[in-house]
């Protein structure tokens, strides 16, 4: 089966179901949720996602996903 440009997939995403782009990698799910790569840790089906496989970690329907955003301060 292939998909159209138009084609979505719903993915849990910390807790809530979100519809995006059937095409997405987690690198470009955080761009679509504009969220910056380089502050975030990120979790796909209980697994962590090391940064320099994001663009290569293709995302499909029914994965769950935590984002886990790094805050710094002091």
């Amino acid at each position: 089966m292939t998909s159209s440009p138009g084609d979505t997939v719903v993915l849990r995403i910390n807790g809530e179901d979100h519809s995006v782009p059937a095409t997405l990698s987690v690198e470009g799910l955080l761009r679509h949720l504009e969220i910056d790569t380089r502050q975030v840790a990120v979790e796909r089906n209980k697994e962590l996602v090391r940064r320099p496989d994001f663009a290569k970690t293709t995302l499909a329907d029914g994965d769950e996903i935590e984002i886990v955003t790094f805050v710094g301060g002091g």
